[in-house]
């Protein structure tokens, strides 16, 4: 399947274009880290809040200065498409996009790079000639800047991508967020109509594909001293609410063999995630929450709330350990005299990308290599990614680029703009090889 570049343009961008392309994805992520709810105190953009509509609306501007027409979706979804080039303008998409939302005190890469490098994929990929606006491709390209992949407010992820992939669940409507507005409020308030959320759906046949270009939100190609990757799974993932219940008594007048803490439970429950979740390849736990009740500093904890996030790369590896984890939480609370209880709060399968999706990722990286040297790193995503949900519509496949450090969902999250021109050769090398096919 490997050709060279100049097998497949006839005349290839040059260095330079891909650098200026890396240039003005980096100064969008500037202006677009500058749309936030906390001004001064780090970036926040929320589903279906002003900084929604603003992102929006900038992210439409800059699909029309490149030929594409612009829609917000049913969903809140912002999507640019550009005809094929034969100019058909009801031929299949392939779809490339990643979010625009964040969590709270975010980076300003996750999702937002991936969103911007595939917009200039489309503009080094427009055909030449006559002014109209389409490309050099047999099919259709689509930008799509999803609304809501983080889940920070409704405390559900991957709404914007769920409603795309056809599997909006009407149960979600009474979510709330923190302020105790719905989901339907939020929608009515931000000019959508519930009633009409289907259609932001794709059809069977719209899609060719969906190719998402995403930073990687751990260390594992910065150790490696590599740029790119090929990305061949999104773990699967479970998560749970765990309560623990004990008794709550003076802390004072209680010895120690009349006490059951349900914080001294929770917490012993939490390092035994971590030791069983460190014995298992590629299986991780973590508890990101714990809180107390009554919660006063004179009395023993009576109950104690904590999360668990389990994630592996296969369905039944993350079972396995999750049932041994539940069996060593017996342990603990039967020792200490408390109870405990688990409600599963969210759950997914793990996603593996196509295989004609990773070859073509792959050779596009290639084509950013020496002649001769060995294949990209091929690795699997512990983070969750909108494929997880478009994968019930499309073939998918996932582009990884260099995170320095490592750090992601915080301030210091950080690429380079090397890296950045590299991902926007590989990924639009890896467009035109899916062409070829």
């Amino acid at each position: 399947m490997r050709r060279s570049r100049h097998q497949l343009l006839p005349t290839p961008p040059g260095p330079d274009r891909f650098l200026a392309a890396a240039r003005r994805v980096m100064a969008r992520c500037d202006e677009l880290a500058r749309v936030t709810a906390t001004p001064g105190q780090g970036i926040e953009r929320v589903y279906l809040s002003p900084e929604h509509a603003r992102v929006n609306r900038l992210a439409a501007e800059w699909m029309r200065e490149i030929g594409m027409t612009t829609r917000q979706d049913a969903a809140g979804n912002q999507v640019g498409r550009i005809p094929p080039a034969d100019g058909d303008p009801e031929a299949p998409a392939l779809l490339l996009g990643s979010h625009l939302d964040t969590v709270l005190d975010a980076g300003r890469f996750d999702g937002i790079a991936g969103v911007l490098m595939a917009l200039e994929v489309v503009r080094l990929l427009r055909a030449p000639g006559d002014g109209r606006p389409r490309t050099s491709l047999p099919f259709a390209l689509e930008v799509i800047a999803f609304s809501d992949e983080e889940g920070t407010r409704f405390g559900k992820a991957l709404l914007g991508s769920a409603a795309a992939a056809g599997a909006w669940r009407d149960d979600w409507w009474g979510l709330t967020d923190a302020t105790g507005v719905t989901l339907r409020e939020a929608y009515l308030d931000f000019g959508l109509d519930p009633g009409r959320v289907g259609e932001a759906a794709y059809r069977p046949g719209q899609l060719i594909g969906y190719l998402e270009a995403h930073i990687e939100q751990g260390p594992e190609l910065d150790e490696r001293g590599e740029a790119l990757a090929v990305v061949s799974s999104i773990a699967s993932a479970k998560r749970f609410q765990i309560t623990v219940e004990g008794e709550a008594r003076h802390a004072g007048g209680t010895p120690y063999d009349m006490r059951r803490d349900a914080l001294l439970g929770a917490s012993e429950a939490a390092l035994a995630v971590e030791r069983i979740c460190r014995a298992e390849h590629h299986i991780i736990g973590t508890v990101g929450q714990l809180e107390t009740y009554p919660g006063a500093v004179n009395v023993v904890p009576g109950e104690a709330r904590l999360s668990l996030d389990l994630r592996g790369e296969f369905d039944g590896t993350r079972d396995r350990v999750w049932g041994a984890i539940s069996r060593e939480f017996d342990a603990i609370m039967g020792r200490r005299g408390l109870r405990w209880r688990a409600r599963e709060i969210h759950s997914a399968p793990a996603v593996f990308c196509a295989p004609l999706l990773q070859d073509v990722v792959r050779e596009g990286i290639l084509s950013t290599l020496p002649v001769g040297a060995d294949d990209p790193a091929t690795i699997f995503s512990r983070a969750g990614h909108d494929g997880m949900a478009m994968a019930e519509v499309a073939d998918v496949g996932m582009l990884f680029l260099r995170n320095p450090g490592g750090i992601s969902h915080h301030p210091d999250e950080a690429v380079t703009v090397g890296d950045v021109a590299v991902g926007i050769q590989a990924f639009t090398e890896a467009i035109l090889h899916l062409a070829a096919e």
